[in-house]
């Protein structure tokens, strides 16, 4: 016996000889991958075939009867297949939305999150309060989601953008060289301040470091734990082994009044934010939350101070 599902989407195929059109297609890929474990099946279903049709999704429900050709079909296909299968969107559509920018994005970067959004509209937030021009360091900048928003957003003159993967960085090109940016951004590879020359100072340190612990990898979603590089996600048994350094030595690449912020994962908030008081290398030190309410980004003003024993 067939399952409800499949019920419903056998009713929706065409009749032999006619074709797909927009709204059965999408509601039986929908149904197709809600049954795969996929929450929202229907919307992804709409904007992968938007993209397939270069439409919006609105022009889906506007062509209602356009028949779907069957070259269309076979490329609509071809990435229900992928989601299918758990690949992210993002990497499905080959591109990622952050902010004002349209950024490629595949398996080489994690996926943008919401946060991180949060966490760049807070550096811009501080960096408008600033005078003249400014130069930051973006580390562990993955897809350049960072760097980019800020040389394109902000007052800044110039960003080094660090990572410990060629891989990433690659990507990080070709999103700096799409949005005309390569000029303003430099390229270092490198783990945490390898990349760095002793005495170089910036005006800010922005990182969204890899901070989930290893024991937490069963329990993330496929689309995470599968496809997401490993590299840029896990840090140890509790998610700190790069946050700590990055707090214990992230001033010494700051100018006295210099912005330290990154982004944190769930529960450790509170404890990098004591981490940074209690250095004396920094004040000013504020946890902010994201849109969900999270206590997931931690800000502190370097003092130009002498870092004590922690």
């Amino acid at each position: 016996m067939m399952s409800a599902g499949a019920e419903t989407r056998d009713s929706l195929v065409p009749r032999r000889g006619e074709p797909w059109t927009p709204i059965p297609l999408t509601r039986w890929s929908g149904a197709y991958l809600e049954e795969k474990g996929i929450e929202n099946g229907r919307l992804d279903a709409e904007i992968m075939l938007a993209h397939v049709l270069g439409l919006t999704r609105l022009d889906l429900y506007l062509q209602f009867d356009r028949p779907i050709q069957p070259g269309e079909l076979k490329s609509f296909k071809a990435l229900l297949l992928r989601r299918a299968s758990r690949e992210p969107l993002q990497y499905v559509l080959g591109s990622s939305t952050f902010r004002e920018l349209e950024l490629r994005l595949d398996s080489r970067a994690l996926v943008p999150r919401p946060e991180t959004e949060v966490l760049v509209e807070e550096v811009l937030s501080w960096a408008r309060g600033q005078e003249g021009e400014l130069a930051c360091v973006d580390m562990g900048t993955g897809s350049g989601a960072i760097a980019l928003s800020l040389l394109w957003e902000g007052p800044f003159r110039r960003v080094v953008a660090t990572d410990a993967s060629p891989m990433a960085l690659e990507l990080a090109r070709e999103n700096a060289a799409l949005h005309g940016l390569l000029e303003k951004i430099e390229f270092r590879e490198g783990f945490l301040f390898q990349p760095f020359r002793p005495g170089e100072r910036f005006d800010a340190l922005i990182s969204n470091p890899p901070y989930v612990p290893t024991g937490d990898r069963d329990g993330l979603d496929p689309e995470v734990r599968d496809w997401e590089p490993h590299g840029a996600l896990f840090a140890g048994p509790d998610g700190l082994d790069l946050l700590v350094p990055l707090v214990t030595e992230g001033h010494g690449l700051l100018r006295s009044g210099g912005l330290l912020a990154t982004a944190v994962g769930h529960g450790q908030a509170q404890g990098i934010a004591e981490l940074m008081e209690r250095t004396g290398a920094y004040q000013e030190v504020r946890i902010v939350s994201d849109l969900a309410g999270r206590e997931r980004i931690v800000l502190g003003v370097a003092t130009g101070g002498v870092l004590e024993e922690v």
